[in-house]
């Protein structure tokens, strides 16, 4: 099947909507890590490196949506961004001292 064949004004609204879908699931990946870590206080286990090399590709990301102005990119990736911080706060927060 070729992506040729999808009419131009439906492309659009689809392209729109499977970006969006993405961006949304992409940002709530760490959401599940987020509340186990805020039950149990305990971070040892989640990889700073992780986290780092994660906060710099979604930083990229959002300076790309905003250089494209494209907010599905950029609110998505913004709110994934936050989501990442606030979990190396977390890793920080909760290590074994």
């Amino acid at each position: 099947m070729s992506f040729k064949y999808i009419r131009l004004n439906q492309s659009n609204t689809f392209i729109n909507v499977i970006g969006l879908l993405a961006g949304v699931f992409t940002a709530l990946s760490m959401l599940p890590q987020v509340i186990k870590t805020l039950k149990e206080k305990k971070a040892e286990d989640v990889s700073p490196l992780m986290l780092i090399t994660l906060i710099s590709g979604l930083t990229l990301w959002v300076f790309y949506g905003t250089l494209k102005n494209d907010l599905p990119i950029f609110f998505t990736n913004g709110f994934s961004l936050l989501l990442n911080f606030f979990m190396l706060f977390l890793r920080w927060k909760y290590r074994e001292r």
